[in-house]
């Protein structure tokens, strides 16, 4: 027979009522022990398929992830069971003693306010017309503190350091054990893209000599996750001690939030439209823009794709669909609209064409500009596909989250604009994954808006030109560093399965810490840009006024002697 395997975003998956096999065009899964078996076949079989094509055919060397509607066909009447190693089978006996650990599973979460938010298992994208949750919106979690996912009866954790074998970076293995540990899980685990390795190698992802032995670490989209974490948290201490030494003009950090980036990022498609704020750098690195550029645009020289025109991290690149950071707070919201309802028209007039969403980020603050309003009424009367993606970290710049708004957040009025809506833990990578390939699956297929908040902590000052410590505790801050961080978070369950250690986190974030530290000197030590290109790329033609404004500027140089290179 010919089975045809459909795995994004959510695989239809038909369940038989016995271990033998149906004959059905869609995915075939059996009942009992065989169904993560077969489920992680056709995991393996697309894995080839879906992920990375090679980068040298884009520019910058980048990588391309295509997340579509995949079609595999196998000749086979049977579905293979895939090797698990014989530890595995422990996991589907009833649990020893000895593999249970009973610990304290919070039932609540406070990042940034003294407001509670009840902490769920179950991803629910709350749709018009649907009942709201009554009290306080819940939040979305897979994983906690511990770094252990989370149980049904939100009490009982597996001790798994007894039962999978240590150091061992088979992504799609360990993609089956989780799918046999935590079967409340097991469709975020099937179809969540952080567990399926790349085709390429990853072109950032560093192979030295005592990796040579473990290459395929290079293609595994989890460890890149992690190791990109540790990156922009590197590039951010760096280069904000660089404005604090008077080599750049200005930094904006992304401390306790990059569990969004990642979580987000690695959830959309290439084609998909990025209108960032200013703290989402990660985004752009995970679709492959480099330390280099990334330091060139703060240091301004000739090398920036801005030409030197935007202030430091007012990032842009239009190869990969991250359009420019604007300061203005709110601008990008509606401009996110625009761009979601050409999608929609482009959809309407080719059917063929690759489908695609805007998605927008913008903190709790942003959410009280015009911009806002504006932008969540047409997208939801135009019904447009695109995401909202709320960060809020409990700070809009000085004023807490309690001076911001008297309601529940900002998830709370998605449904008064008739729009779907999702709030999630930001600092928890995987549930980040999750909601966002779940919401960009409904934009598509409503074409209407998504709203995601996500709650995190903004554990660094607001900008290089604010001091946070006249308005919050610095206890507060060092709280959320040591218990709620997400690289602590996505370090601890690494290390569950023994994929992380003290020298291995070690050499990681030397190996980006030298990366950085190369990348930020080579920058610095480029010229600035040319000074025609202050005159161009606005109009095709020089218009007579920017001709004598440039006439002016040189005559000005020439009289006091000003050599500008």
């Amino acid at each position: 027979m010919m089975l045809r395997v459909l795995n994004y975003p959510k695989p239809a998956i038909r369940r038989c009522s016995s271990k033998k096999m149906r004959t059905s065009s869609s995915t075939i899964v059996c009942s009992s022990e065989a169904a993560a078996a077969a489920a992680t076949t056709a995991s393996s079989s697309i894995a080839a398929k879906q992920h990375h094509r090679q980068f040298s055919s884009l520019p910058h060397h980048l990588a391309r992830q295509n997340n579509g509607m995949v079609n595999i066909f196998v000749k086979s009447t049977k579905v293979p069971r895939p090797t698990l190693p014989k530890t595995f089978n422990r996991l589907k006996k009833p649990l020893k003693e000895e593999d249970v650990t009973t610990q304290h599973v919070p039932s609540h979460l406070s990042y940034a306010s003294n407001k509670r938010m009840p902490i769920t298992s179950e991803m629910r994208i709350v749709q018009p017309g649907e009942d709201t949750p009554s009290g306080i919106w819940p939040v979305f979690r897979m994983m906690d503190e511990s770094g252990n996912f989370r149980q049904p009866d939100n009490s009982r954790h597996i001790n798994v350091s007894k039962i999978i074998p240590p150091n061992h970076h088979d992504l799609l293995q360990l993609q089956s054990a989780l799918t046999i540990q935590y079967p409340h899980f097991k469709h975020h685990f099937l179809s969540s893209g952080l567990f399926q390795p790349s085709k390429n190698p990853y072109p950032d992802m560093p192979l030295n000599k005592e990796e040579a032995e473990a290459a395929d670490d290079v293609k595994n989209t989890l460890l890149r996750a992690h190791r990109q974490m540790i990156r922009l948290r590197k590039m951010d201490t760096i280069l904000h001690n660089a404005q604090r030494q008077g080599r750049i003009s200005f930094y904006m950090t992304h401390h306790g939030e990059e569990a969004i980036h990642m979580g987000s990022a690695s959830a959309l498609s290439p084609q998909d439209v990025i209108f960032a704020q200013y703290r989402e750098a990660g985004l752009l690195m995970w679709r492959g823009f480099t330390l280099e550029q990334f330091c060139n645009q703060c240091f301004s020289n000739d090398h920036d794709l801005g030409k030197g025109r935007q202030m430091p991290i007012h990032y842009g690149c239009r190869a990969l669909n991250y359009q420019t950071v604007s300061s203005p707070l709110g601008t990008q919201i509606t401009q996110a609209v625009g761009a979601a309802y050409k999608f929609k028209l482009d959809a309407m007039n080719n059917k063929e064409k690759e489908a695609a969403i805007s998605i927008v980020y913008f903190g709790e603050g942003a959410a009280s500009t015009i911009d806002f309003h504006s932008a969540c009424n047409f997208a939801a009367t135009l019904g447009t596909p695109m995401i909202f993606f709320c960060r809020n970290n409990g700070y809009a710049i000085s004023t807490p989250v309690e001076d911001q708004y008297a309601g529940d957040g900002i998830i709370s009025r998605a449904p008064g604009y008739g729009m779907a809506g999702i709030r999630v833990d930001g600092n928890d990578v995987f549930a980040v994954h999750a909601a966002v390939a779940e919401a960009r699956k409904l934009a598509l297929e409503t074409s209407a808006p998504v709203m995601i908040e996500a709650m995190t902590y903004r554990q660094g000052h607001h900008s290089t030109s604010d001091d946070s410590s006249r308005y919050r505790d610095m206890d507060e801050v060092q709280a959320a560093h040591d218990v709620t961080d997400p690289i602590l978070r996505m370090d601890k369950f690494l290390r569950h399965y023994g994929w992380m250690d003290d020298d291995a986190v070690a050499l990681i974030e030397d190996e980006e810490r030298v990366a950085v530290l190369r990348a930020m000197e080579a920058a610095e030590a480029r010229p600035g840009p040319k000074l025609d290109t202050m005159f161009t790329d606005v109009y095709h033609e020089k218009p007579p006024h920017l001709l004598r404004q440039e006439t002016e500027l040189r005559q000005h140089l020439k009289r006091h002697d000003i050599v500008y290179h």
